[in-house]
């Protein structure tokens, strides 16, 4: 596991199941640059609007906002000391941040003022995904899945079916949905939550983190460069787990995963490892970066700006070529 990925997290890693292994293309390294963000904190996710403005949300409560591009960064009051863990936005006004002790916060000015919400639970959220300014759902520690239909005003229990910690959920409309966590673990509901179906992946894999390049196709990452996809909206999953090159020791853990467009994506994680792939997963190219701390967010807000955050108050920018 990552040191310090998340003070709260314990987990037993077991050694997933090999299938199909992407082709690689060799190393070239991407076009980045590190950003002064004025803490030392954790930073666990990123999000930006477009390339202006954005966020980033980490330990001790930290929540810092851009307005050009990262060449400045200033703190946002948060009232919280909890390590904050995801932010997500339903368009440029309304937003939220969860994070450890079942926080929830919640933006309806565009992100300048923060305010606490009840979710109802004491369990550390990871993932959160919403589809309207009302409809929405953030995942956690023990299975934990909580919905609302409100904008979060109201926090309601979904039962998940599954005792393992989700660490991700995607909706892709108000009806489907996934959400992915430990052991291997994958979810999916085509009736907003009411119920939820375990899908097999035969893997002792934990997925940190998925994403949807279409209605249909989906990738789901984690540790020991797991890669899981689907290609029929998460019915059944294909292991396309990365495998070491030449002169790794163990396969990179994968944090985070994120595509631009049904093509072009981006996978990041331990010691500043970035994959992209072009191909709509074909390949996957490691793009060299200019750190090596653990990256544990992941932002693009189009396909030619990108941030990513991780340890030691690290942002870090990147410009990719058509």
């Amino acid at each position: 596991m990552c040191r310090g990925l998340l003070q709260f997290i314990v987990v037993a890693i077991v050694q997933g199941l090999v299938g199909l292994v992407p082709a690689w293309s060799a190393p070239v390294a991407l076009p980045s640059a590190l950003q002064k963000s004025g803490t030392e904190a954790t930073l666990m996710q990123a999000y930006f609007r477009d390339a202006g403005t954005g966020w980033v949300v980490g330990s001790g409560g930290v929540i810092l906002k851009t307005t050009d591009g990262g060449r400045h960064w200033r703190s946002v009051p948060s009232g919280t000391t909890a390590l904050l863990t995801g932010i997500v936005f339903d368009g440029s006004v309304q937003g939220w941040i969860i994070g450890a002790n079942g926080t929830i916060l919640h933006t309806k000015d565009g992100g300048t003022k923060w305010s606490a919400q009840i979710s109802g639970s004491q369990a550390g959220l990871f993932g959160a995904s919403f589809v309207s300014s009302t409809e929405g759902w953030v995942v956690g520690v023990g299975a934990t899945i909580l919905h609302t239909g409100d904008g979060g005003a109201h926090w309601v229990d979904q039962v998940s079916g599954t005792g393992a910690t989700l660490y991700a959920v995607s909706f892709r409309d108000r009806a489907h949905g996934s959400a992915a966590g430990a052991l291997g673990t994958i979810l999916v509901t085509k009736d907003g939550g009411k119920t939820w179906e375990v899908r097999e992946t035969n893997s002792g894999a934990t997925f940190f983190d998925l994403a949807f390049s279409s209605q249909t196709d989906g990738w789901a990452v984690g540790n020991a460069g797991a890669m899981f996809h689907t290609t029929d909206a998460g019915g059944h999953w294909v292991d396309r787990t990365l495998s070491c090159l030449q002169g790794c020791s163990r396969p990179t853990d994968l944090l985070r995963i994120r595509f631009v467009d049904e093509k072009t994506g981006w996978a990041a994680g331990e010691r500043g490892t970035v994959f992209q792939t072009t191909d709509a997963g074909v390949t996957w190219a490691e793009r060299p970066t200019a750190t090596r701390v653990v990256l544990y967010g992941l932002s693009f807000p189009d396909p030619t700006h990108g941030w990513a955050c991780g340890d030691r108050g690290t942002i870090l920018q990147i410009t990719t070529r058509p």
